[in-house]
């Protein structure tokens, strides 16, 4: 099967670049390049790609407005978002994981883990960058816009599901979830699956800040736990 990318980005030479470090992969294929936000709802709507590559700054429409247009229509209902961001954390990424976006990914990212990134997030699965991830949520979790989530919820969780949200909140996948756990990854997934659901979370990242929330992960330093 392959999987159909859209790439959403203001400078021609970077949506160039992704274009081949994807199409060398014989499972992906850009299928269109929009070079403003509302160029990549137009895109998305006529294309329905599997997965969006979405940097934020962009003129007009930028790709935090896009975000929220492309994920709340109904006419694209199964169309996950990769934000595109820097290493110091564009503000806008705060509101992207907010309005439903899959994953965060630095634009100087390695091709292959590029390349993997997309087959995650085209599987259901959300994906924070490894450097990103600490700063990402030590930011967001103190924010007052961010998801609200009642802490008390932890209390529905089985203790092994309690064990799987702590891990995921470390970063791991649902293999690494599995090895750590004695299970197998699709185990681990279906434990993720109904933690997600019993709190309330749109998708993983939004389970891994509910982790944070409650407490069940060890909060970010000079970030006080939710009350």
């Amino acid at each position: 099967m392959t999987i159909r990318v859209l790439v959403a980005d203001d400078q021609a030479l970077v949506r160039a670049g992704f274009r081949v470090l994807l199409d060398r992969a014989e499972d992906l294929e850009v299928v269109a390049e929009a070079a403003d936000g509302e160029e990549a709802v137009a895109l998305t709507r006529a294309h329905r790609p599997d997965v969006v590559l979405m940097d934020v700054r962009m003129p007009g429409t930028d790709g935090l407005a896009a975000t929220r247009r492309i994920l709340a229509d109904e006419r694209t209902p199964d169309v996950r978002v990769i934000v595109l961001t820097t290493f110091d954390l564009d503000r806008y990424v705060f509101a992207a994981l907010h309005a439903g976006a899959s994953g965060f990914l630095l634009k100087d990212i390695e091709p292959d883990t590029l390349r993997q990134a997309v087959r995650t997030v085209f599987k259901g699965d959300a994906l924070l960058a490894p450097q990103v991830t600490r700063r990402l949520i030590s930011a967001f979790v103190g924010r007052p816009d961010g998801p609200s989530f009642d802490p008390a919820l932890s209390a529905a969780l089985t203790d092994r599901e309690r064990e799987v949200v702590t891990l995921v909140a470390e970063g791991m996948s649902d293999q690494d979830v599995g090895r750590r756990l004695g299970m197998s990854p699709a185990t681990a997934k279906t434990h993720v699956n109904r933690a997600m659901a019993k709190v309330s979370a749109r998708d993983r990242a939004q389970l891994v800040v509910f982790a944070y929330r409650s407490g069940l992960a060890v909060t970010p330093p000079g970030v006080p736990p939710a009350r």
